[in-house]
């Protein structure tokens, strides 16, 4: 898979491919489905299918107090697109330059300059053009006066454990991944939230606990909500590398303030291995992916309590991710 940056770089892209253009934050099941049918398509067709997308969020720019956490840094995210782009991602760096565009500038002077698709696949959602001006409607109209066709695919849903059917979109997953509810997320990722980041020292106070943790970093990703959840982690020298492993090991995850030893603590996420004591790893990094809230955060009366419930959330989680792994074939 070929990863164009520049604009003096887009000639490589192959006049008449099928193109598919978006921010693909998440690459959750409704981004899945634009890029297989972009993919079916262009294989119909015998011609390049190509992805773009956008670093940072428009949002990011225009109105940076505003801007949405990130649900895939740009790594991740391309690691993910990998296996629905074959051949090639475009990741255009916004600018306000960029943003300004009328959605009639962008297709003459961006799109049909420097891409010239013979077919666009998008979302019936899809926007662009300053102010998002532009809509599928007015994209398939511009096709119809330049020689490109469109092909909208719908949306995709998922239906809650209360019963309730939501188009899944990445904001939804945002508010579910704030409000705690990370299986749910899951369900609409088709894979457990990975949050990533590099592992820092801690207090120390899990391992005096008979608990120790990794601790992670600050990221600028979206964090669940404060609580303690049942996942798996993985490990690896840098964040390239990350990618590449498949330790899957499980593991408590904790994200919250450590009220019982006071109320001054910043925000802690924490790990604790379910496979005994791994030695210092500060300064690798660490993914952790979200399976199942377990608990919320309240504060402890006594330490004691504390190591009690602990002991009570690792056999939880022992139980939850034991049943997680037997169903992916870990």
């Amino acid at each position: 898979m070929r990863i164009l940056k520049r604009l003096s770089e887009f000639e490589q892209v192959g006049q008449g491919c099928v193109l598919t253009i978006g921010n693909f934050d998440g690459v959750h099941v409704g981004h899945r489905e634009i890029l297989r049918t972009a993919r079916k398509v262009a294989g119909e067709r015998g011609v390049e299918m190509v992805v773009m997308t956008f670093e940072p969020h428009p949002v990011a720019i225009l109105h940076p107090e505003k801007a949405p956490g990130v649900l895939t840094p740009l790594p991740l995210k391309l690691h993910l697109l990998k296996d629905y782009a074959d051949h090639c991602v475009i990741v255009v760096e916004d600018s306000r330059e960029l943003l300004r565009l009328s959605p009639e500038q962008f297709v003459d002077e961006f799109l049909m300059t420097a891409i010239r698709p013979a077919v666009i696949v998008e979302g019936d959602d899809f926007h662009f053009g300053a102010g998002r001006a532009g809509d599928v409607k007015m994209l398939a109209q511009f096709g119809r006066q330049r020689g490109f066709e469109i092909v909208v695919v719908p949306p995709r849903q998922i239906e809650l454990t209360t019963g309730q059917v939501l188009r899944v979109s990445s904001t939804i997953v945002r508010y579910m991944l704030e409000g705690g509810h990370v299986a749910e997320a899951a369900g609409a990722l088709s894979r457990p939230y990975r949050l990533t980041g590099p592992v820092v020292s801690g207090w120390g106070r899990g391992r005096k606990l008979g608990f120790p943790t990794l601790n992670m970093g600050q990221t600028d990703q979206v964090i669940p909500a404060e609580g303690v959840y049942a996942g798996f982690v993985e490990t690896a020298a840098t964040e390239e590398e990350l990618l590449q492993t498949q330790e899957q090991i499980p593991a408590v995850f904790s994200i919250g303030q450590a009220r019982t030893f006071g109320e001054e603590h910043p925000l802690l996420i924490e790990a604790h291995l379910l496979i005994g004591n791994v030695g210092d790893m500060t300064g690798r990094w660490m993914a952790m992916d979200f399976v199942q809230h377990l608990r919320s955060q309240h504060k402890f009366n006594a330490v004691e309590e504390l190591v009690a419930q602990i002991a009570k959330d690792c056999e939880a989680a022992r139980k939850i991710l034991g049943l997680a792994a037997e169903k992916s074939g870990v």
